[in-house]
């Protein structure tokens, strides 16, 4: 049997530590240095099983003070369907109500006007010159940063509306949408795995090697209009993506 590397068996034993106590939420770990001297290694193999702890949720990093154990965090059970169902944000709900029931802090940051990519553009069927209307979230749940979404909609569509609003309103973007006879009928949703980018690792609070799911839903009116874009980065290790449907 091969042996694993030394900075996976220091983040076992840490591991193994925060489980019986030694180490509760909060709680700062050592230091790489006074690791590196306890277990024998080199400082930057102490680093690499702290990062490893963070990589899979099991603490935070705090610039210039260390890493610290998070407490256990339940992922977020993101349903698919169900999530844009019509009867949800119709009844005035969040999309989210759908995936959990706890509490959840949203950082909202209006945009405006901007010009989008050219496919993006090209989706929501865009002419020379024509902008979208864009605003950025960043989703926290139990103090972690989970998720985080850009969405683009016509601009000429929902200019001077509520859902160029800080706050959408009950039932938010979609139902927004219907008042303005533009109602969503079909989603669809584009998923790949990557890398976070620096920015999103600051974010989300991640490693670099901390996979991030991203996902781009497109919601369609009932001719078959693009309404609107929403590009979303998840944080690998906080959600389980359930999708539910009839044959």
């Amino acid at each position: 049997m091969t042996k694993q590397p030394k900075f996976l068996e220091i983040a076992d034993a840490l591991r193994e530590a925060i489980r019986l106590g030694e180490y509760e939420p909060g709680d700062r770990l050592p230091g790489e240095n006074p690791l590196a001297v306890r277990y024998g290694v080199a400082a930057m193999t102490a680093r690499q099983a702290l990062n490893e702890l963070k990589k899979d949720g099991t603490v935070e990093s705090r610039r210039g003070a260390g890493f610290f154990v998070l407490p256990p965090f339940t992922p977020i059970r993101r349903r698919g369907i169900a999530r844009v169902a019509r009867d949800l944000w119709s009844a005035g709900k969040s999309i989210f109500s759908a995936d959990d029931s706890r509490p959840l802090t949203t950082d909202n940051h209006v945009l405006g006007a901007v010009t989008p990519s050219a496919e993006i553009a090209e989706v929501l069927q865009l002419g020379a010159g024509e902008r979208a209307f864009a605003r950025s979230r960043r989703h926290v749940v139990e103090g972690r940063p989970v998720l985080l979404s850009t969405s683009y909609l016509p601009d000429e569509l929902v200019a001077g509306t509520a859902i160029t609003h800080t706050d959408t309103g009950p039932g938010g973007t979609f139902a927004r949408l219907a008042e303005l006879d533009a109602e969503p009928t079909r989603c669809r949703e584009e998923l790949r795995v990557r890398k976070p980018s620096p920015d999103e690792c600051a974010s989300l609070n991640i490693a670099a090697d901390t996979p991030v799911i991203e996902i781009c839903r497109t919601a369609f009116t009932a001719d078959g209009r693009a309404v609107e874009v929403n590009e979303m980065t998840l944080d690998s290790r906080a959600y389980i993506l359930e999708y539910e449907f009839d044959l």
